[in-house]
C-alpha cells in the first residue's frame, strides 16, 4: 500500500477509501509532488501553500502510510522519547511531551514514548531502538556523568539529544536546567534571610545533576563562610513517608540545619510535613527553598520560596535540537541551559 493508492480496511471491501496524496492534490488543484513536499515542510514551498495543504489533510483525516514511507525512504518519521516512569517530578512527562509536540507539530515526525523503569537496565530501550531502527531520533533523560546510552548512540550515528549532560562525552547535543545556578541562588537567598547552617536534599548521586547541584551550594556556602551538609540516607528518589520521617528527625541530628534546599516541590512538601510535626516552625526556625516544576507551591502552607524549571520550554528545546541533529547540524553547537526563574513568596 502506498500514499498514492486508496485502500480500505483489510477484509472490508465496502469500507471508504483511505485519503491519499492524490486526494489532497485533487481537492487543492496542486500536483501530487507539491502536496507531498508541502507536508514534508520543504523549504521551497511557500508557507501559504503548506497551510492550505495541511488544512485539507486535517479535514479529510489524511495520514501517511508509515510502512510505505519506511520502505521507500528508510525513515520511520518517529521520534522516540525514552521516559523513566518512576520520576517524582510533578508532571515531568506531560510537560516535556507538550513542549516536544509544540515543535514537531507540522513536521513529518510523530512522537512515541518508550517507557523504562529505573530498576531495569537503562540500555534496554536504546538497544531495542538501535536493533529495530524504530525511530529516526531519540530523546533520553536522567543522564549520568559517564552514560553508556550516550556512548552507544554516538557510536551508532542515530540522531539523539539528552535532557542533561554526559560529562565523559561533552560534545553531544543536550538541553539542561542550570542546577548549579539553582542551588547557588537558593543558598544565597537562604543566607540573605539570615540562615547560617545549610543542608541539601540531593538528587541521587549517580546522575550528572547531583554534581552540578552540590557545586552550586558549595560555592555559595564557601563564599559566605558557613557550613553545609547533604542530608544523609535520603535523596529525591526517597518515598514521601521516608522524607516525612526524615523531616521529623531533623531537629535531633548532630547537625541541625536552619536552611534546606530541595530539588523537587513534592519532596519539599513531605520533608516540611515532618518538620512541622516535630515542632519546627518553617519560616521562623528553618527555611526551605525548592525547585518547582508545577504550580503546587502556590496553594500550600506555609509559603516557601522556590526557583522554577519550565519543562515545557525544556521539551521545546530538546525537540528543536533533535530536528537540527537530524538535519546534520554539529552536535556541539546544539547545547543549551535554562536559567532558574525565582519565585519568591517571602520577604528577606
Amino acid at each position: 500500500m502506498s500514499d498514492h493508492d486508496p485502500a480500505g480496511s483489510p477484509g472490508r471491501p465496502d469500507a471508504p477509501a483511505r485519503p491519499t496524496l492524490k486526494t489532497i492534490a485533487e481537492m487543492t488543484g496542486l500536483g501530487v509532488t507539491t502536496v507531498s513536499r508541502a507536508l514534508k515542510d520543504a523549504h521551497d514551498i511557500s508557507a501559504k501553500t503548506k497551510l492550505r495543504v495541511r488544512k485539507v489533510a486535517d479535514a479529510i483525516g489524511y495520514h501517511p502510510d508509515r510502512a510505505g514511507v519506511r520502505l521507500r525512504t528508510g525513515k520511520t518519521n518517529v521520534i522516540s522519547l525514552i521516559l523513566d516512569q518512576t520520576d517524582k517530578v510533578p508532571e515531568f512527562a506531560r510537560r516535556l511531551i507538550v513542549g516536544i509536540s509544540d515543535v514537531i507539530r507540522g513536521t513529518p515526525y510523530h512522537l512515541v514514548v518508550t517507557p523504562q523503569s529505573r530498576s531495569d537496565d537503562p540500555m534496554d530501550p536504546v538497544r531495542y531502538i538501535l536493533n529495530t531502527r524504530a525511530a529516526d531520533g531519540v530523546i533520553i533523560t536522567h543522564i549520568r556523568p559517564d552514560d553508556e546510552r550516550v556512548h552507544a548512540l554516538q557510536k551508532s550515528g542515530l540522531p539523539f539529544v539528552a535532557h542533561g549532560r554526559c560529562l565523559s562525552a561533552p560534545d553531544h547535543a543536550y538541553h539542561d536546567f542550570d542546577n548549579r545556578a539553582f542551588c547557588e541562588m537558593a543558598a544565597k537567598r537562604l543566607i540573605a534571610r539570615g540562615r547560617k547552617r545549610l543542608a541539601l536534599l540531593s538528587p541521587p548521586s549517580e546522575f550528572s545533576y547531583y554534581q552540578e547541584t552540590l557545586a552550586g551550594l558549595a560555592a555559595a556556602a564557601q563564599e559566605a563562610g558557613i557550613p553545609f551538609e547533604v542530608l544523609r540516607g535520603i535523596d529525591l528518589d526517597s518515598s514521601s513517608e521516608v522524607l516525612r520521617q526524615a523531616g521529623m528527625a531533623l531537629r535531633h541530628q548532630d547537625y541541625v540545619p536552619d536552611g534546606v534546599i530541595c530539588g523537587s516541590e513534592l519532596c519539599a512538601m513531605a520533608l516540611i510535613d515532618g518538620m512541622i510535626q516535630s515542632g519546627l516552625d518553617v519560616g521562623r526556625d528553618i527555611d526551605v527553598i525548592a525547585k518547582e516544576t508545577s504550580d503546587l507551591l502556590n496553594f500550600t502552607r506555609p509559603r516557601i520560596d522556590s526557583l522554577r524549571e519550565d519543562l515545557i520550554v525544556a521539551g521545546q528545546q530538546l525537540a528543536t535540537h533533535l530536528l537540527d541533529v537530524i538535519k546534520g547540524h554539529d552536535h556541539a553547537t546544539l547545547q543549551s541551559l535554562s536559567d532558574p526563574i525565582p519565585v519568591w513568596r517571602n520577604e528577606i
